[in-house]
């Protein structure tokens, strides 16, 4: 009988190589030379700053600031690794090598990117590494223009890391511990950290295929039906998350209402591009109201777009759902969107990641709750923010004991390398899978 090799799967290489940069990340940032003050941070803090890094979240139970230099720039390399992928890094490196990519790598790099096909995947992936460094640089000399003058020489690096960070959705900064409140006026600062988020958070896929349509001159009809519903759900989250919040907090004096009209308006905006994965705050997080805090949690759990550098579940599959749900409603058995039908595979895909996910999100909060006696909805707000990779916190994430800080990398981990992608990982093989079928009956439901 021969024997079998063990073989790992492109989704468990991809599981094993976030958490293998993590465990390295941690190691870096425990020695002494990482921490500012000579002392090495508590080894507990490091490895959840790797996790909150390379997850591109952004909440911290210690501030970036209280690293060195090495510390910082270990960090920022997580993030941007993090942002476009281990697996896209990986790849990188072998194409820098001149090694050609077999198509074991081509199916690793579509599993990665969640595309559907495998063909095109070095150029895409050329192309992705080129766009980002392209845009975080630009981004980077903007923002310079106004942390030059307030920091002097360190507002380079300080613009460097922060258009990083927010391009890659990451959410952390090395301005202080108030992420960008002192900035809440600042049309530049707060106007190139959103334009640099709602790039990340859109898509590779959107970006070219925008570029496409620009050069064909094609217009609206020109684009991707997955173009057109990334596009849609994010104009109109932004404008609705706007509106919302600018009714809910108008006059709350802890968050915006002390401020003009037209910062009032910038401060709405921001928080609605936030609140969908960045993590930078504008205004304090704490101060926000009931309504706005359930409000920024649904937006937290929707995110970005697939194939981007946002978290969530994503704006194409929430629209793919809800489209799924007034087609059931209506009798309908198939789901079109924009005169296009999807696929029933894309329905059933999107029902287990909003479940599954849902399914992470509640059973964090009920392990912080049993754990700590933190605020009940703060716990929630923390739970959502790790499963979507969001960032944002109620300032409650420094406060947890040691096994909730534990917890919450556990679902930071889990929202970014996906829960659906851990269960197929280590679940039962595939093989066999369909030949048997179970007796049909009918259920009630609904």
């Amino acid at each position: 009988m021969k024997n079998k090799r063990f073989v790992l799967s492109n989704t468990q290489v991809i599981l094993l190589s976030f958490f293998g940069t993590i465990f390295l990340g941690g190691l870096l940032l425990s020695l002494p030379f990482s921490a500012a003050d000579g002392k090495a941070v508590p080894l507990t803090d490091c490895f959840f700053t790797a996790v909150t890094s390379v997850c591109v979240t952004g909440l911290v139970t210690v501030p970036v600031v209280q690293f060195s230099l090495f510390g910082q720039a270990v960090i920022l390399l997580l993030i941007q690794m993090g942002g476009l992928g281990i697996v896209t890094f990986m790849c990188i490196f072998a194409l820098a090598l001149h090694r050609k990519m077999g198509m074991g790598d081509r199916l690793l790099l579509q599993d990665a990117f969640n595309l559907n096909g495998a063909g095109g995947l070095v150029k895409f992936i050329r192309r992705a590494v080129i766009g980002t460094l392209a845009v975080e640089g630009v981004g980077a000399c903007l923002t310079m223009i106004a942390f030059v003058p307030r920091y002097g020489v360190k507002g380079v690096w300080y613009a460097l890391f922060h258009a990083v960070s927010a391009f890659c959705n990451a959410g952390l900064d090395v301005l202080g511990t108030d992420s960008l409140i002192s900035w809440q006026t600042s049309p530049l600062v707060c106007g190139v950290t959103e334009l640099l988020i709602i790039l990340g958070g859109i898509g590779f896929v959107v970006w070219w295929d925008v570029g496409r349509v620009i050069r064909e001159r094609k217009g609206w009809r020109g684009l991707t039906l997955h173009s057109k519903i990334a596009l849609s759900a994010t104009a109109a989250l932004l404008l609705l998350g706007t509106v919302v919040f600018l009714v809910l907090e108008h006059g709350n004096g802890a968050t915006m209402g002390d401020l003009s009209p037209i910062h009032k308006i910038r401060m709405a905006l921001f928080q609605s591009v936030t609140a969908r994965t960045a993590g930078f705050a504008a205004v304090d997080q704490a101060g926000l109201a009931g309504g706005s805090v359930l409000f920024t949690c649904l937006l937290m759990f929707i995110g970005g777009s697939p194939v981007g550098t946002a978290g969530g579940v994503k704006t194409v599959t929430i629209v793919v759902l809800m489209a799924f749900a007034f087609a059931t409603a209506r009798g309908k058995n198939e789901v079109s969107l924009f005169s296009r039908r999807v696929p029933r595979q894309t329905l059933n895909k999107a029902v287990a990641v909003v479940c599954v996910s849902f399914v992470t999100v509640a059973l964090s909060t009920l392990l912080l709750c049993l754990i700590t006696p933190l605020d009940g909805l703060d716990l929630l707000y923390e739970s959502v923010s790790a499963t979507a990779t969001v960032g944002l916190s109620r300032g409650i994430t420094s406060r947890l004991p040691e096994a909730g800080k534990w917890i919450v990398m556990c679902t930071m981990y889990l929202g970014r390398v996906g829960p659906l992608s851990l269960a197929v990982a280590f679940g039962m093989k595939r093989e066999n899978r369909n030949l048997v079928r179970d007796p049909e009956e009918q259920i009630s439901v609904g």
